[in-house]
């Protein structure tokens, strides 16, 4: 079943290419390439796509490839790009205004304002990540992208939505947020995605953006994490997709300063080793995990306005008490994960992406 594809072409083609931007192009990210870097959701089903690393505005060559690889994806092959690129009169696209609150504005109503900024932004079906987003990256760092993001106006991926609700919700210091990555299948093709997951009053729910409707928000209304990730579980199975993997990450700090990097795979969890009942007991396991984390006060520490002037080179901060922050030490469901084998992708092929 084809998926819906032109709207963030078209979008995209309000930013015109510069030949002042930096002269650093997009690169295609293999596989390996992005689990050594934590960015394995950045790849779209065994079709791998571009990241813009030369910055806003965008330069010559990557522009170029965008549109190349627009006419390989899209169901309607270049003529999409053509009638696009080609037409003097496309339609102004609106400038979405980024939410602002009252103090007495309910939390579960702000996160549907900022849900629907986000979904507003339009899913980038370009093919081309438009904004650089390296998860070792300290929060402060992440937060200055968020913000450029909220300028530009750019339409976004997953990874995107997720950097730009953590900025969004900074100030709701009573919601917790924390990443929550899948790895699912279909056809042949592993495909990843990652939401924003939010705690607010013991009621979980999720910030995100996707092609598919029910896979980005949640409104806070699930009594568990179990229960929040099941919910997720049923919508891939809808749009026949089998779920692998569940990572888990921890709280993140509101403090937008701050050196430390996000904790993105605490608890990675693989489906295929345990059975349904170890699953529900593992996610729940990780949501008292959370609630330890911030009891405790172990969480981010907020540093100083001093400390925002050294971020080259940030330092991980005090992993809870009852985990440890290596990598072989974090909770997977089994030994250490092995790589899968893949085949080959067929560039051509459109698939369902979610």
């Amino acid at each position: 079943m084809p998926m819906p594809g032109g709207g963030g072409a078209a979008a995209a083609a309000r930013r015109p290419p510069s030949g002042e931007a930096a002269a650093a192009a997009a690169a295609p990210r293999d596989e390996e390439q992005q689990e050594e870097e934590g960015e394995e959701d950045l790849r779209d089903g065994g079709v791998p796509f571009f990241v813009n690393r030369g910055g806003l505005p965008v330069d010559e060559p990557t522009w170029e490839r965008m549109w190349r690889h627009v006419g390989r994806i899209h169901p309607e092959g270049e003529r999409v790009a053509q009638r696009i690129r080609g037409s003097a009169d496309l339609p102004k696209i609106p400038i979405p205004s980024v939410p602002a609150f009252q103090p007495s504005t309910p939390i579960p109503e702000r996160l549907e304002a900022v849900q629907r900024y986000i979904r507003e932004l339009q899913y980038n079906h370009t093919g081309t990540q438009f904004f650089e987003i390296k998860k070792s990256r300290p929060l402060t760092g992440l937060m200055d992208l968020a913000k450029e993001m909220t300028k530009e106006a750019l339409p976004i991926k997953c990874l995107e939505a997720v950097i730009l609700g953590i900025y969004l919700t900074n100030n709701m210091t009573t919601l917790d947020r924390f990443p929550i990555s899948f790895k699912t299948h279909f056809s042949g093709n592993y495909f990843r995605h990652i939401v924003l997951g939010v705690n607010f009053g013991g009621r979980y729910g999720a910030l995100g953006i996707s092609r598919r409707e029910e896979l980005m928000y949640k409104a806070p209304v699930f009594r568990t994490l179990s229960e929040l990730i099941f919910d997720f579980e049923e919508a891939y199975r809808r749009c026949w997709h089998t779920l692998k993997k569940v990572k888990l990450g921890h709280c993140v700090s509101h403090d937008p300063h701050s050196v430390e990097q996000i904790e993105w795979k605490h608890s990675i969890l693989d489906l295929e080793k345990l059975t349904r009942e170890d699953f529900r007991k593992e996610l729940e396991r990780h949501a008292r995990d959370m609630r330890l984390k911030i009891g405790k006060g172990t969480g981010p520490p907020s540093p100083t306005k001093d400390r925002k002037k050294d971020v080259s080179s940030p330092q991980r901060g005090q992993a809870s008490p009852h985990r440890r922050n290596s990598r072989g030490d974090r909770r997977p469901s089994g030994e250490k994960k092995p790589a899968d084998s893949k085949a080959m992708p067929d560039l051509n092929g459109y698939q369902i992406r979610v």
